[in-house]
């Protein structure tokens, strides 16, 4: 009997611990959203996120495969958006896949893993071989298939079964600090979740945008993509934040002047004007 209470005696202290460890993560994750990294630097200011919103809404329009996830307003009205939306984890599976690879490749895997395994109780009962076998054209197979299986592997363990829409009764804070409990799942990978699956005023930053934030100016020279992110996530409306990351982000795959990777030919990129960001362009400080 003494046995058997010290036993549960620590259990109790484990499950304690656990829970503490999570609050200081929640904890850590609300300073670190609540940090400027660059108090100092003027950009962007909200009438510049505006006017570049409208600049490459003009010139590119919202990609079709982006807007399917805007927030909308009248969500009552299901001749707006007539399909089911995409589920947490689905959203989460593909943004990991998406991980190192074109949109193209990330596109052909995640159809792939799908048409492989009817339910995600199959993948989790699958050979990692497998799962690798059928997301290849994505590249890094083995790395994203054993990220993929711990994340149902977890998600078993702590929630009894493969979903995550309970995230979307959380705050941002939580939901950042229940995902990154996850390997694998880095803070630019939580971010696309947020934006995207959760309809959450988030400003995910990948290469791309991080280049072209460098080029105008909205960040400083020596700013790390992490801290890119803090800034922007600062600075830029909450209203503006969606439709200013998938331009930014379709403007990037198409532009190669707008880039801070810039090189010798740096000069005669910006004189010239056929990318109307470089209007915006700013020397680095």
């Amino acid at each position: 009997m003494e046995k058997k209470r010290k036993r549960k005696q620590e259990a109790k202290r484990n499950e304690e611990r656990n829970a503490k460890s999570v609050k200081a993560s929640q904890i850590q994750t609300e300073n670190e959203n609540l940090k400027e990294p660059f108090p100092s630097h003027s950009g962007p200011t909200p009438q510049e996120c505006l006017d570049i919103r409208d600049t490459l809404l003009a010139l590119h329009g919202l990609p079709p495969e982006l807007a399917k996830y805007r927030k909308s307003q009248q969500q009552t009205d299901d001749t707006i958006n007539p399909d089911p939306p995409e589920t947490v984890l689905d959203g989460l599976v593909r943004t990991i896949l998406s991980q190192n690879t074109t949109e193209s490749n990330s596109n052909k895997a995640f159809a792939s893993l799908k048409s492989s395994f009817p339910t995600w109780e199959h993948v989790h009962g699958a050979e990692s071989k497998e799962l690798e076998n059928a997301i290849r054209c994505g590249g890094l197979a083995p790395t994203k298939a054993s990220c993929i299986k711990n994340l149902l592997r977890c998600l078993l363990e702590k929630r009894g079964k493969f979903c995550l829409e309970y995230l979307r009764d959380l705050s941002v804070a939580q939901i950042k600090a229940e995902l990154s409990l996850f390997k694998g799942i880095g803070p630019k990978t939580v971010a696309c979740v947020l934006m995207f699956n959760l309809q959450q005023d988030d400003f995910p930053v990948d290469t791309h945008i991080f280049e072209i934030a460098k080029t105008i100016g909205w960040v400083p020279a020596v700013a790390d993509r992490n801290k890119t992110y803090l800034h922007l996530n600062q600075r830029i409306p909450n209203e503006l934040k969606f439709d200013l990351n998938c331009l930014l982000y379709t403007h990037g795959k198409f532009c190669s002047k707008c880039s801070s990777k810039r090189g010798n030919k740096q000069q005669k990129k910006f004189n010239d004007n056929s990318c109307p960001l470089l209007n915006y362009y700013k020397e680095p400080v």
